[in-house]
């Protein structure tokens, strides 16, 4: 059945290929109930006598405000979720990095969620040589065997680059892009057109942060960006980094400023401009186009920034932890 995200625009998901565990059959002819069921089944406990006429039982409640269930229910998925990060460093100052407060949530929750980090201003091979030693750590902290990876920006080519060449196929059943320039984006275009004495100056300092900001950090700011240009996406990299069949992919566009009744941090304004009349619709950074890829979940509104739960306060209100709850949500739904 179709499932309605209410972050996006109506959008259809395929139903994952793999089903959950089947244990064995009942003989014929006779019937078993385990433990859980015997207790699922049994009647409700009789409530106790509330008609306390000291004190409304309802007042007291409201007083106290005690719930049941007062913390947030439990997304019933196992496999571990990896939340992987785009490229700079603007959403990772004295924050533990892009997303490190959105898999803190999804573990309120009761998700194994993490959020490595890897060195902000590198090519997709560089970064994912990386992004393969954080993952088997991953894999040997959980003692899984399967993830489940949700890659915001260049984090989603880095994801799509470790499946099809690096062989991580064979432990992720989905890969969920955010705002992923899957066909490039015209800023990095932009970035590279600029006179010679500016370029070199944001590829000096973007290098030096990029080396010393990790214990094991690399950059190379001018690759990174040719690599990230329309032409090298559809020329180069979208051919060799093809899709694997045995992955299920989603992905989400993500749209504000120019085009859309949706504010946009100032910061954004005129690369949002900018890229509208190059491709459309565009968070400031990625078109709503170039992050189709795969099973497409729908459309967000919310800039770049917002995305990983930055605000500049006037910007469209988002909630980066509730969007991020809502995909592992629809993970869990889909089986996985």
């Amino acid at each position: 059945m179709a499932r309605r995200s209410s972050w996006a625009v109506p959008f259809r998901s395929s139903p994952c290929s793999r089903s959950r565990p089947v244990g064995p059959m009942n003989p014929p002819g006779s019937v078993r109930v385990s433990p859980r069921q015997r207790l699922l089944r049994a009647s409700p406990s009789p409530m106790p006598d509330d008609s306390d006429p000291t004190i409304p039982a309802s007042a007291l409640r409201r007083l106290t405000g005690l719930e049941p269930f007062p913390q947030p229910e439990l997304i019933p998925i196992r496999t571990p979720v990896v939340l992987m990060h785009g490229f700079g460093v603007g959403a990772s100052f004295r924050r533990g990095g892009h997303l490190h407060k959105e898999a803190l949530h999804l573990r309120s929750r009761g998700v194994r969620a993490v959020a490595p980090n890897v060195s902000p201003y590198n090519t997709v091979r560089a970064r994912t040589a990386t992004w393969n030693d954080r993952l088997r750590r991953v894999l040997d902290e959980t003692d899984a065997d399967r993830l489940l990876l949700i890659a915001h920006s260049m984090g989603g080519l880095d994801a799509r680059y470790l499946i099809s060449a690096l062989g991580w196929h064979e432990v992720v059943d989905v890969l969920v892009t955010i705002a992923t320039p899957h066909r490039g984006s015209s800023v990095a275009s932009l970035v590279l057109d600029q006179p010679e004495l500016v370029r070199d100056w944001l590829a000096d300092m973007a290098d030096w942060v990029g080396t010393h900001i990790l214990e094991d950090g690399s950059a190379n700011l001018r690759q990174a960006l040719t690599e990230l240009t329309p032409e090298h996406m559809e020329n180069t990299f979208n051919p060799e980094v093809p899709n694997h069949p045995d992955v299920d992919y989603w992905s989400y566009g993500c749209r504000a400023g120019k085009g859309t009744a949706i504010p946009i941090a100032p910061i954004f304004r005129y690369l949002n401009r900018y890229l509208y009349e190059e491709e459309g619709e565009n968070d400031g950074i990625v078109s709503v186009e170039s992050a189709r890829w795969g099973d497409y979940q729908g459309t967000v509104d919310a800039d770049h920034a917002r995305q990983v739960g930055l605000s500049s306060g006037l910007a469209a209100d988002f909630d980066s932890n509730a969007f991020y709850t809502s995909i592992v949500q629809n993970l869990a739904d889909d089986g996985w």
